[in-house]
């Protein structure tokens, strides 16, 4: 089993990485053979890469042609498509937005349809799709209606692969992930990640200005849920899927009065170093989420955390990752 990451440096991309070269792992019950990882520079997997002679590293952006050619030419089977621009940064720089988002998305699908070999591709698409106002419920016939170049990009991005599954190139699977946390504090461009800089201010007793208010509700995930969920649709067999290429993932909807009372219950009194200056065209965009319904994940075998104390000792244990 050959398997492709790219975005292999992101927050998402390192864990999976991880969890991948671990020499017991298996996709689809096959041991893996082969780990090519892609991003702009790949400092741990060079690391790990000493030790494991399966693992490939490839530094440089997919937008280049040659790197695409270079993380196609071994026909990999299983590809986890992670790297993408934030929504900040495709706001603020269409250009490198459309040319990471979409047009390198477009030259990896070529680049899989000439080896011919259909190989999975796991998508990492996002709620970005459904744009801002939300109605009042999403469910898998809600119309998508992006108003972010980043989330229009991903929509775009779904099409393509839903249209080279229907033609047989390779095996789409897009998933739309909520808000993962808690993620590292760099400078991404991600205009929802304070989630997660609330929840690692918390942890770490640091204060913490809030941008979005009390009662903002939101869509979270933890990132070894994310990770189970990316592999499970790598390992899903076509007839289990009802035909269908792209999920809105299980999440838990929490307000951020939810999420301060979890982690004061994990730490007592940590809650004391939040205070709250809402933004509101921030929480029009990324804090007022309505209830998530996701009958086509759920039985397809795509699970959420299950719990808000569970998802708060994950996050928790994974800030420092």
């Amino acid at each position: 089993m050959k398997v492709l990451i790219t975005g292999a440096d992101g927050y998402i991309g390192r864990s999976l990485a991880r969890r991948l070269a671990d020499p017991a792992a298996r996709l689809r019950g096959q041991p893996i053979t082969a780990l090519t990882l892609c991003d702009l520079q790949l400092p741990e997997a060079k690391r790990l890469g000493e030790s494991m002679p399966h693992l490939r590293p490839m530094e440089g952006s997919i937008a280049d042609a040659a790197v695409i050619d270079a993380i196609a030419r071994d026909a990999p089977d299983a590809i986890f498509h992670l790297a993408s621009i934030p929504s900040g940064q495709s706001q603020a720089n269409y250009d490198l937005g459309i040319g990471v988002n979409l047009l390198a998305t477009v030259s990896l699908l070529n680049a899989l349809r000439r080896n011919g070999n259909g190989p999975v591709v796991v998508f990492a698409s996002s709620i970005a799709v459904f744009g801002a106002p939300l109605p009042e419920r999403i469910d898998d016939d809600t119309p998508l209606c992006p108003t972010l170049s980043y989330g229009a990009q991903k929509q775009m991005a779904e099409i393509l692969l839903t249209d080279a599954t229907r033609r047989g190139f390779v095996q789409g699977r897009s998933l739309r992930l909520p808000g993962i946390v808690a993620r590292p504090p760099t400078p991404t461009g991600a205009l929802s990640a304070f989630s997660s800089d609330l929840m690692r201010a918390l942890v770490q007793r640091q204060r913490y200005c809030c941008p979005v208010s009390p009662d903002a509700t939101l869509w979270l995930l933890s990132l070894e849920a994310c990770i189970d969920n990316l592999i499970h649709a790598a390992q899903c067999a076509p007839e289990c899927l009802g035909g269908h290429t792209t999920w809105n993932l299980p999440a838990l909807r929490l307000s951020i009065r939810d999420l301060v009372c979890a982690l004061d219950d994990l730490d007592p009194g940590c809650a004391s170093f939040v205070t709250y200056a809402p933004d509101s065209a921030l929480e029009a965009q990324f804090g007022r989420l309505p209830p998530l319904h996701t009958a086509r994940a759920d039985a397809a075998g795509f699970r959420h955390d299950g719990t808000v104390a569970r998802l708060v000792q994950r996050a928790a244990a994974s800030i420092g990752t």
